[in-house]
Protein backbone atom coordinates (compact mmCIF):
# COMPACT_ATOMS: atom_id res chain seq x y z
CA UNK A 1 0.00 0.00 0.00
CA UNK A 2 2.97 2.26 0.64
CA UNK A 3 3.36 2.36 -3.12
CA UNK A 4 0.25 4.49 -3.90
CA UNK A 5 1.37 7.93 -4.95
CA UNK A 6 -0.39 9.48 -1.63
CA UNK A 7 1.67 7.66 0.49
CA UNK A 8 4.79 8.00 -0.94
CA UNK A 9 3.94 11.57 -0.83
CA UNK A 10 2.94 11.71 2.60
CA UNK A 11 6.27 9.84 3.42
CA UNK A 12 8.39 12.12 2.61
CA UNK A 13 6.44 14.92 4.56
CA UNK A 14 6.62 13.05 7.36
CA UNK A 15 10.55 12.12 7.32
CA UNK A 16 11.15 15.87 6.60
CA UNK A 17 8.74 18.53 8.81
CA UNK A 18 6.14 16.05 10.73
CA UNK A 19 8.35 13.71 12.70
CA UNK A 20 11.56 15.83 13.47
CA UNK A 21 8.95 18.74 14.53
CA UNK A 22 6.56 16.60 16.96
CA UNK A 23 8.36 16.82 19.99
CA UNK A 24 8.43 21.15 19.69
CA UNK A 25 4.33 20.88 18.62
CA UNK A 26 3.86 19.10 22.33
CA UNK A 27 6.33 20.84 24.10
CA UNK A 28 5.07 24.41 23.41
CA UNK A 29 1.26 23.26 22.63
CA UNK A 30 2.35 24.91 19.33
CA UNK A 31 -0.63 24.77 16.28
CA UNK A 32 1.35 22.53 13.88
CA UNK A 33 0.92 25.07 11.07
CA UNK A 34 4.67 24.16 8.93
CA UNK A 35 3.42 20.32 8.40
CA UNK A 36 -0.68 21.30 7.66
CA UNK A 37 1.15 23.74 5.08
CA UNK A 38 3.34 20.84 3.89
CA UNK A 39 0.27 18.70 3.41
CA UNK A 40 -1.08 21.15 1.35
CA UNK A 41 1.84 21.59 -0.56
CA UNK A 42 1.92 17.79 -1.21
CA UNK A 43 -2.08 18.13 -2.34
CA UNK A 44 -2.54 15.85 0.78
CA UNK A 45 -5.10 18.50 2.51
CA UNK A 46 -7.17 18.00 -0.77
CA UNK A 47 -7.19 14.04 -0.10
CA UNK A 48 -10.74 13.25 -0.15
CA UNK A 49 -11.95 16.24 -2.13
CA UNK A 50 -13.23 15.34 -5.69
CA UNK A 51 -10.91 15.10 -8.73
CA UNK A 52 -13.70 17.39 -10.72
CA UNK A 53 -12.52 20.29 -7.92
CA UNK A 54 -8.53 19.49 -8.49
CA UNK A 55 -9.14 16.77 -5.27
CA UNK A 56 -7.16 13.99 -5.32
CA UNK A 57 -10.59 11.97 -5.08
CA UNK A 58 -9.76 9.27 -2.67
CA UNK A 59 -11.68 7.39 -0.34
CA UNK A 60 -11.73 6.90 3.65
CA UNK A 61 -9.54 4.04 3.50
CA UNK A 62 -7.02 6.68 1.83
CA UNK A 63 -7.74 9.27 4.56
CA UNK A 64 -7.49 6.25 7.11
CA UNK A 65 -4.11 5.34 6.22
CA UNK A 66 -2.67 9.18 6.17
CA UNK A 67 -3.92 9.98 9.33
CA UNK A 68 -2.26 6.66 10.76
CA UNK A 69 0.77 7.13 9.64
CA UNK A 70 0.52 10.82 10.44
CA UNK A 71 -0.41 9.80 14.22
CA UNK A 72 2.77 7.29 14.36
CA UNK A 73 4.42 10.58 14.10
CA UNK A 74 2.51 13.24 15.77
CA UNK A 75 -0.72 12.64 17.21
CA UNK A 76 -1.78 16.75 17.46
CA UNK A 77 -1.32 16.49 13.38
CA UNK A 78 -3.27 13.75 12.91
CA UNK A 79 -6.17 14.96 15.02
CA UNK A 80 -6.11 18.53 13.26
CA UNK A 81 -5.96 16.87 10.01
CA UNK A 82 -8.90 14.10 11.24
CA UNK A 83 -11.07 16.78 11.54
CA UNK A 84 -10.18 18.51 8.66
CA UNK A 85 -11.20 15.45 6.62
CA UNK A 86 -14.14 15.06 8.64
CA UNK A 87 -15.55 18.45 8.08
CA UNK A 88 -14.22 18.40 4.43
CA UNK A 89 -16.71 15.30 3.75
CA UNK A 90 -19.90 17.50 4.75
CA UNK A 91 -18.86 20.56 2.26
CA UNK A 92 -18.18 18.15 -0.38
CA UNK A 93 -21.65 16.97 -0.22
CA UNK A 94 -23.16 20.07 0.53
CA UNK A 95 -20.94 23.13 0.57
CA UNK A 96 -20.08 25.00 -2.44
CA UNK A 97 -18.08 24.58 -5.65
CA UNK A 98 -15.78 27.69 -4.36
CA UNK A 99 -15.10 26.29 -1.08
CA UNK A 100 -14.00 22.44 -2.13
CA UNK A 101 -11.62 24.31 -4.89
CA UNK A 102 -10.10 26.25 -2.15
CA UNK A 103 -10.27 22.56 0.18
CA UNK A 104 -8.73 20.87 -3.01
CA UNK A 105 -6.06 23.44 -3.79
CA UNK A 106 -4.71 23.43 0.38
CA UNK A 107 -5.39 26.62 0.57
CA UNK A 108 -8.18 26.04 3.03
CA UNK A 109 -8.58 23.94 6.33
CA UNK A 110 -11.60 23.01 7.65
CA UNK A 111 -12.73 21.78 10.95
CA UNK A 112 -16.25 20.19 12.88
CA UNK A 113 -18.05 22.24 15.61
CA UNK A 114 -20.28 20.38 16.88
CA UNK A 115 -19.58 19.48 21.11
CA UNK A 116 -21.57 22.14 23.76
CA UNK A 117 -21.20 22.13 27.09
CA UNK A 118 -24.86 22.19 27.77
CA UNK A 119 -25.21 19.01 25.81
CA UNK A 120 -21.85 17.43 26.84
CA UNK A 121 -20.93 14.41 24.29
CA UNK A 122 -24.21 14.31 23.30
CA UNK A 123 -22.76 16.14 19.98
CA UNK A 124 -26.11 15.33 18.00
CA UNK A 125 -28.30 17.89 20.14
CA UNK A 126 -26.52 21.08 20.26
CA UNK A 127 -27.79 23.77 22.47
CA UNK A 128 -26.71 26.51 20.34
CA UNK A 129 -29.69 28.96 18.15
CA UNK A 130 -30.19 29.99 14.73
CA UNK A 131 -32.54 33.09 13.79
CA UNK A 132 -33.33 34.52 10.68
CA UNK A 133 -32.69 37.95 10.74
CA UNK A 134 -32.36 40.97 8.26
CA UNK A 135 -32.44 38.96 5.61
CA UNK A 136 -29.39 36.54 6.97
CA UNK A 137 -29.67 33.77 9.88
CA UNK A 138 -27.86 34.60 13.19
CA UNK A 139 -25.89 31.97 15.04
CA UNK A 140 -25.49 32.19 18.76
CA UNK A 141 -23.62 29.47 20.57
CA UNK A 142 -20.45 28.37 22.80
CA UNK A 143 -18.80 25.46 21.48
CA UNK A 144 -17.12 23.48 24.11
CA UNK A 145 -14.14 21.83 22.20
CA UNK A 146 -12.92 22.59 18.70
CA UNK A 147 -10.01 21.25 17.14
CA UNK A 148 -8.27 23.85 15.50
CA UNK A 149 -10.16 26.56 17.09
CA UNK A 150 -8.70 29.83 15.54
CA UNK A 151 -6.46 28.36 13.31
CA UNK A 152 -8.96 26.90 10.80
CA UNK A 153 -10.62 28.66 7.80
CA UNK A 154 -13.95 27.61 8.67
CA UNK A 155 -15.76 25.68 11.27
CA UNK A 156 -18.62 22.99 10.05
CA UNK A 157 -21.24 24.09 12.84
CA UNK A 158 -24.13 23.07 14.36
CA UNK A 159 -27.16 25.06 15.62
CA UNK A 160 -30.95 24.04 16.60
CA UNK A 161 -32.90 24.72 13.19
CA UNK A 162 -34.13 28.04 11.89
CA UNK A 163 -37.97 27.10 11.86
CA UNK A 164 -38.15 23.27 10.51
CA UNK A 165 -38.34 19.97 13.14
CA UNK A 166 -35.30 18.20 13.81
CA UNK A 167 -32.62 18.27 16.32
CA UNK A 168 -29.76 20.51 14.28
CA UNK A 169 -28.89 22.11 11.22
CA UNK A 170 -25.36 22.60 9.86
CA UNK A 171 -23.81 25.58 8.43
CA UNK A 172 -20.21 26.80 7.34
CA UNK A 173 -18.63 29.36 9.29
CA UNK A 174 -16.08 31.55 8.07
CA UNK A 175 -13.81 31.45 11.48
CA UNK A 176 -12.95 35.10 10.85
CA UNK A 177 -16.85 36.12 10.98
CA UNK A 178 -17.70 38.67 13.80
CA UNK A 179 -19.05 37.71 16.69
CA UNK A 180 -16.87 34.16 17.04
CA UNK A 181 -14.12 34.30 19.79
CA UNK A 182 -11.77 31.82 20.86
CA UNK A 183 -12.47 31.56 24.76
CA UNK A 184 -9.15 30.35 25.63
CA UNK A 185 -5.50 28.87 24.19
CA UNK A 186 -5.42 25.13 24.46
CA UNK A 187 -3.01 24.02 27.31
CA UNK A 188 -3.72 20.35 27.92
CA UNK A 189 -2.53 17.27 28.92
CA UNK A 190 -1.94 15.30 25.51
CA UNK A 191 -2.77 16.24 21.74
CA UNK A 192 -0.80 19.39 22.71
CA UNK A 193 -0.57 21.03 19.28
CA UNK A 194 -4.27 20.72 17.74
CA UNK A 195 -5.85 24.14 19.16
CA UNK A 196 -8.50 22.30 20.56
CA UNK A 197 -10.41 25.59 22.54
CA UNK A 198 -13.98 26.70 23.34
CA UNK A 199 -15.09 28.76 20.74
CA UNK A 200 -17.72 31.39 21.89
CA UNK A 201 -20.33 32.76 18.71
CA UNK A 202 -22.37 35.83 19.59
CA UNK A 203 -24.36 37.23 17.01
CA UNK A 204 -22.55 35.62 13.69
CA UNK A 205 -24.34 36.37 10.48
CA UNK A 206 -24.15 33.64 8.13
CA UNK A 207 -27.06 33.23 4.89
CA UNK A 208 -28.96 30.82 3.87
CA UNK A 209 -26.07 29.80 0.97
CA UNK A 210 -24.21 28.52 4.14
CA UNK A 211 -26.15 25.94 5.12
CA UNK A 212 -24.74 22.36 4.80
CA UNK A 213 -27.79 20.22 4.51
CA UNK A 214 -31.56 21.01 4.94
CA UNK A 215 -32.70 23.10 7.54
CA UNK A 216 -33.52 20.32 10.73
CA UNK A 217 -31.41 17.89 8.75
CA UNK A 218 -28.60 18.18 10.86
CA UNK A 219 -28.89 15.03 12.66
CA UNK A 220 -29.20 12.67 9.44
CA UNK A 221 -25.90 14.89 8.52
CA UNK A 222 -24.16 13.74 11.70
CA UNK A 223 -25.15 10.18 11.37
CA UNK A 224 -24.93 9.66 7.89
CA UNK A 225 -21.95 12.30 6.80
CA UNK A 226 -20.10 12.98 9.62
CA UNK A 227 -20.13 9.79 12.15
CA UNK A 228 -18.50 7.26 10.24
CA UNK A 229 -15.65 9.23 8.63
CA UNK A 230 -14.66 10.94 11.90
CA UNK A 231 -14.97 7.34 13.99
CA UNK A 232 -13.01 5.98 11.32
CA UNK A 233 -10.43 8.63 11.24
CA UNK A 234 -10.47 8.88 15.77
CA UNK A 235 -9.72 5.20 15.84
CA UNK A 236 -6.98 5.61 12.92
CA UNK A 237 -5.01 8.21 14.97
CA UNK A 238 -5.71 5.96 17.89
CA UNK A 239 -3.95 2.89 16.11
CA UNK A 240 -1.26 5.39 14.78
CA UNK A 241 -0.29 6.70 18.65
CA UNK A 242 -0.27 3.02 19.88
CA UNK A 243 1.38 1.38 17.22
CA UNK A 244 4.78 4.42 17.37
CA UNK A 245 4.76 3.42 21.48
CA UNK A 246 4.47 -0.47 20.79
CA UNK A 247 7.55 0.04 18.14
CA UNK A 248 9.41 2.73 20.49
CA UNK A 249 9.11 0.34 23.56
CA UNK A 250 10.09 -2.75 21.98
CA UNK A 251 13.15 -0.91 20.23
CA UNK A 252 13.80 -0.02 23.68
CA UNK A 253 13.75 -3.12 25.60
CA UNK A 254 16.03 -4.74 23.06
CA UNK A 255 18.68 -2.16 23.58
CA UNK A 256 18.68 -1.85 27.25
CA UNK A 257 20.93 -4.52 29.16
CA UNK A 258 20.98 -5.95 32.52
CA UNK A 259 24.95 -5.03 32.35
CA UNK A 260 25.64 -7.39 35.23
CA UNK A 261 23.84 -10.49 34.13
CA UNK A 262 24.59 -9.86 29.85
CA UNK A 263 21.26 -9.94 29.38
CA UNK A 264 18.39 -7.25 27.49
CA UNK A 265 15.08 -6.86 29.52
CA UNK A 266 13.88 -8.09 25.93
CA UNK A 267 15.21 -11.42 27.25
CA UNK A 268 12.92 -11.64 30.24
CA UNK A 269 9.70 -13.70 29.30
CA UNK A 270 7.08 -11.10 31.21
CA UNK A 271 8.30 -7.92 29.19
CA UNK A 272 8.28 -10.09 26.22
CA UNK A 273 4.62 -11.35 27.34
CA UNK A 274 3.20 -7.58 27.96
CA UNK A 275 4.41 -7.08 24.37
CA UNK A 276 2.68 -10.00 22.66
CA UNK A 277 -0.57 -8.87 24.48
CA UNK A 278 -0.21 -5.67 23.32
CA UNK A 279 0.67 -6.50 20.00
CA UNK A 280 -2.06 -8.88 19.61
CA UNK A 281 -4.50 -6.12 20.90
CA UNK A 282 -3.25 -3.99 18.63
CA UNK A 283 -3.53 -6.15 15.79
CA UNK A 284 -6.80 -6.77 16.32
CA UNK A 285 -8.17 -3.30 16.71
CA UNK A 286 -6.67 -2.46 13.35
CA UNK A 287 -8.53 -5.61 11.92
CA UNK A 288 -11.86 -4.01 13.16
CA UNK A 289 -10.74 -0.70 11.57
CA UNK A 290 -10.36 -2.24 8.48
CA UNK A 291 -13.20 -4.46 8.57
CA UNK A 292 -15.29 -0.93 9.38
CA UNK A 293 -14.23 -0.12 6.22
CA UNK A 294 -15.29 -2.81 4.09
CA UNK A 295 -18.61 -3.00 5.53
CA UNK A 296 -18.96 0.81 4.82
CA UNK A 297 -18.04 0.01 1.17
CA UNK A 298 -19.95 -2.78 0.95
CA UNK A 299 -23.15 -1.46 2.59
CA UNK A 300 -23.10 -4.30 4.81
CA UNK A 301 -25.91 -4.50 7.37
CA UNK A 302 -23.80 -4.36 10.32
CA UNK A 303 -22.01 -1.00 8.62
CA UNK A 304 -23.39 1.33 11.80
CA UNK A 305 -22.83 -1.21 14.10
CA UNK A 306 -19.14 -1.00 13.05
CA UNK A 307 -18.83 2.56 13.02
CA UNK A 308 -19.75 2.46 16.54
CA UNK A 309 -17.45 0.04 17.40
CA UNK A 310 -13.94 0.94 15.88
CA UNK A 311 -13.74 4.33 17.60
CA UNK A 312 -14.03 2.93 21.29
CA UNK A 313 -12.07 0.17 20.38
CA UNK A 314 -9.10 1.73 18.96
CA UNK A 315 -9.49 4.65 21.66
CA UNK A 316 -9.58 2.06 24.86
CA UNK A 317 -6.66 -0.38 22.96
CA UNK A 318 -4.51 2.73 22.62
CA UNK A 319 -4.84 3.55 26.44
CA UNK A 320 -3.58 -0.19 27.11
CA UNK A 321 -0.66 -0.42 24.70
CA UNK A 322 0.38 2.99 25.62
CA UNK A 323 0.38 1.70 29.29
CA UNK A 324 1.90 -1.01 28.60
CA UNK A 325 4.51 0.79 27.20
CA UNK A 326 5.23 2.51 29.94
CA UNK A 327 5.56 -0.56 32.17
CA UNK A 328 7.69 -1.94 30.14
CA UNK A 329 10.35 0.50 29.81
CA UNK A 330 9.93 1.65 33.62
CA UNK A 331 11.24 5.01 34.74
CA UNK A 332 13.28 5.70 30.93
CA UNK A 333 9.75 5.56 29.57
CA UNK A 334 8.71 8.98 31.76
CA UNK A 335 11.38 10.73 29.72
CA UNK A 336 10.67 12.93 27.07
CA UNK A 337 13.47 11.91 24.65
CA UNK A 338 12.33 8.66 24.42
CA UNK A 339 8.70 9.45 23.28
CA UNK A 340 6.53 7.03 24.65
CA UNK A 341 5.35 9.60 27.29
CA UNK A 342 3.63 11.89 24.84
CA UNK A 343 2.36 8.70 22.82
CA UNK A 344 0.63 8.20 26.22
CA UNK A 345 -0.75 11.73 26.76
CA UNK A 346 -1.74 11.97 23.17
CA UNK A 347 -3.43 8.44 23.28
CA UNK A 348 -6.04 10.22 26.58
CA UNK A 349 -7.82 12.17 23.99
CA UNK A 350 -10.30 9.52 21.99
CA UNK A 351 -11.94 7.71 24.70
CA UNK A 352 -13.11 11.45 25.85
CA UNK A 353 -13.77 12.85 22.59
CA UNK A 354 -17.55 12.61 21.74
CA UNK A 355 -19.32 10.37 21.59
CA UNK A 356 -17.16 9.18 24.03
CA UNK A 357 -15.97 5.68 24.94
CA UNK A 358 -19.05 5.35 27.49
CA UNK A 359 -21.60 6.70 25.07
CA UNK A 360 -20.22 4.28 22.55
CA UNK A 361 -20.28 1.21 25.00
CA UNK A 362 -24.39 1.84 25.53
CA UNK A 363 -24.95 2.66 21.93
CA UNK A 364 -23.41 -0.96 21.04
CA UNK A 365 -25.28 -2.48 24.22
CA UNK A 366 -28.39 -1.14 22.86
CA UNK A 367 -27.76 -2.26 19.38
CA UNK A 368 -26.87 -5.76 20.82
CA UNK A 369 -30.43 -5.85 22.56
CA UNK A 370 -32.62 -4.63 19.70
CA UNK A 371 -33.43 -1.88 21.45
CA UNK A 372 -33.61 2.07 19.13
CA UNK A 373 -30.23 4.10 19.67
CA UNK A 374 -31.80 7.58 20.28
Amino acid sequence: MDTAPYLQRLNGVIAEVIAPSAAEVDKHAQFPRSNLDALAKAGLLGLISAKEVGGLGEDMRAAALVVEKTAEACGSTAMVVAMHYSATAVIEKFGSADVRKAIAAGRHVTTLAFSEAGSRSHFWAPMGTAASANGGIVLDGMKSWITSAGEADSYVWSSKPVGAEGASTIWLVPSNAAGLSTVAPFDGLGMRGNASSPVKGAGVRVTEADRLGADGGGFDVMMGVVLPIFSLLNASASLGIAESALQKAAAHVGQTKFQHLGQSLAELPTIRAYLAKARIKLDAARALRDDTLAALQANRADAMLRVLEVKVGAAETALEVTDTAMRVCGGAAFRKDVGIERHFRDARAASVMAPTSDVLYDFIGKAVCGLPLF
